[in-house]
């Protein structure tokens, strides 16, 4: 029982009132990643949907604040210095600029809300968070992908395969030396990693996961147990004393090919757009959400419907995650009481 309130005490140290939230929100138009062309016009897209719109429409006095689009330099000597890892010069310049900015909008007090691009720019966003935090931080990764490959590992060389595997300090080993990464240091336990949504994971991935006994939850694991169990046996492992910052990786091919078919490695048979906002909802409702990714959406990819469909899932993601709520307000969260009349008491 005593454990029981101390951690349920813990939250308070985070729970955010909504009228306080404040958001910074950073475009990485990156696509070096993979080999699609397309998916750095995501961010963009997503804005021009209405995000800034629909954000500011969950309460007047949130304080939202949007940064722009990254800019970077490249040093091309870099090209060739790592085997099988291709785009590795770009890589090196746009995730230490990506993780500067992380850092220093959460500094300011803001929660961090990064539009991808491709998923390699994740490595660097989980960096950031990390130096604003002092590694007080737990990560949920939501794909269809492990992402954990290393470059002699990966069957395509491409780097938006191997972001997880960069991250935690257990995998470290597992790597050559990276010129032009020393500004980035493994410090994450894989302890403190989970993944939900999985369903298509290489051989080497899954021979990870079950060797580190990484947490993850694939797309059978949520048909047994339903996407609130698994989110808070997720929650459990990662963060048992309810005291860090959680930071959310979301690849929007988690989401099945129907809901979110726009996006460059899409695989059916994954979370319906309800799971996909319900898996938000509950960390938002934790108070404790301290940046959130939101990549691969390929504005390239599909009919203009498809596009549509795609933009607006990944909207909605979005405001689940910064606190719009489906059941609607209640009266005292969003309007002064003195707005309605006084009740009237009938007198039998």
């Amino acid at each position: 029982m005593l454990k029981k309130l101390t951690r349920l005490g813990s939250v308070g140290i985070f729970k955010r009132c909504i009228h306080d939230t404040k958001v910074g929100i950073l475009g990485v138009p990156f696509e070096c990643g993979q080999p699609k062309k397309g998916v750095s016009q995501g961010p963009d897209a997503i804005r021009k949907a209405g995000l800034m719109e629909q954000l500011s429409a969950i309460h007047d006095k949130m304080d939202i604040k949007d940064y722009g689009n990254i800019s970077y330099t490249v040093n091309r000597e870099l090209e060739a210095s790592v085997p099988n890892m291709k785009g590795y010069a770009e890589i090196v310049g746009c995730t230490h600029e990506v993780s500067k900015n992380v850092e220093k909008i959460m500094k300011e007090g803001r929660m961090c809300l990064t539009l991808g691009g491709d998923h390699s720019i994740a490595m660097a966003t989980v960096d950031g968070h990390i130096k604003a935090k002092d590694n007080e931080v737990c990560l949920l990764w939501i794909d269809a992908h492990a992402d954990c490959n290393t470059n002699k590992t990966t069957p395509s060389g491409n780097v938006h395969g191997m972001p997880m595997a960069l991250i935690p300090y257990e995998l470290s080993d597992y790597w050559p030396h990276l010129p032009g990464m020393d500004w980035h240091k493994p410090v994450m336990s894989i302890r403190n990693v989970a993944y939900i949504g999985l369903r298509s994971v290489d051989s080497y991935e899954r021979l990870i996961i079950e060797k580190l006994g990484i947490t993850a939850f694939f797309m059978a694991d949520v048909e047994s147990y339903g996407i609130n169990t698994v989110v808070n046996m997720a929650l459990d492992r990662i963060d048992p004393e309810r005291t860090r910052s959680i930071h959310v990786s979301y690849d929007i091919d988690s989401l099945d090919t129907l809901e979110a078919p726009s996006t460059g490695t899409s695989v059916r048979g994954g979370l319906t757009l309800r799971e996909g906002i319900q898996i938000m909802e509950m960390v938002h409702s934790t108070g404790r959400l301290g940046a959130m990714d939101l990549v691969e959406v390929n504005p390239h990819i599909g009919s203009e419907g498809d596009v549509k469909k795609t933009v607006e899932a990944a909207i909605h993601v979005i405001l689940a995650a910064f606190g719009y709520n489906r059941r609607g307000y209640r009266t005292q969260d969003t309007l002064p009481l003195q707005t309605f009349p006084p009740t009237r008491q009938v007198i039998q």
